[in-house]
């Protein structure tokens, strides 16, 4: 703040002085400038303001808890046998199916087993399968079928797979995009890849041939929960593996 300082000076008369002419008077002096205090100015806080913040959010990534395991989803692995119907439940054989089993495959946690009938055993081949109890249709099962020591071209596979399937014959003929490949594990075991994009659904195949048998295992979602739990699905779908390739 500026504080100013006037000075006027003004010449007076000595009434004790003996002179009797009275000097002229001094000419009026010109005040001296005023003189402006300048306050020193606080520096600016904006650095400060600056440095807390990057030290707030160098503290925000040193403390964030890192993302749990537990968000992860847990997965449980099945061991199927692919028995014969006359052997379906361990009857005739061993009911063990650790030790016993043809094939794994991952389950996401929470899903439910469907229990297989004889006669659909015995019929389209289908040995396990389980599914997601909030939406039944987003489900994985393995079909499998006798007497297969290779695989066929992998479009006869596809056509032979769909003859007993009737869902995935509407699912092929209403797809949008059908694609195939081949893979080799680091064993040197064949899979046919197939993936089946349609409108309302999705579905991911694996197919090879191993103990004299077919071995088919089927991923299908309805199109929001493929798109919601793609990675999921897409887990399950490469868990798949005969006893003997890992």
């Amino acid at each position: 703040m500026s504080n100013p300082t006037m000075a006027t000076m003004f010449s007076t008369t000595n009434a004790n002085t003996p002179n009797t002419t009275i000097p002229s008077p001094k000419p009026p002096q010109t005040p001296p400038p005023s003189r402006t205090t300048h306050l020193p100015i606080p520096p600016s806080k904006q650095p400060l303001l600056t440095t807390l913040t990057a030290t707030a959010a160098a503290a925000a990534i040193l403390t964030a808890t890192p993302p749990s395991l537990a968000d992860s989803p847990a997965y449980q692995i099945y061991y199927g046998t692919a028995a014969s119907a006359s052997n379906y439940g361990g009857y005739g054989g061993n009911s063990d199916k650790k030790t016993s089993a043809e094939y794994v495959y991952d389950v996401p946690d929470g899903w439910k087993e469907r229990l297989v009938s004889k006669v659909e055993k015995g019929t389209n081949g289908t040995d396990s399968e389980f599914y997601n109890p909030k939406k039944k249709t987003e489900k994985e099962y393995l079909t499998y079928l006798g007497g297969f020591r290779q695989l066929a071209p992998k479009d006869v596979v596809l056509n032979n797979l769909a003859l007993s399937d009737v869902n995935l014959q509407d699912l092929i003929a209403s797809a949008d995009a059908v694609t195939s490949e081949e893979k080799k594990d680091d064993k040197g075991q064949v899979y046919y890849v197939y993936e089946i994009n349609g409108v309302a659904a999705h579905s991911l195949i694996s197919v090879t041939c191993a103990n004299n048998k077919l071995y088919a295992h089927f991923v299908n979602a309805p199109t929001p929960e493929w798109n919601r739990d793609n990675d999921m699905l897409k887990h399950v779908h490469e868990s798949f593996k005969t006893v003997g390739s890992f």
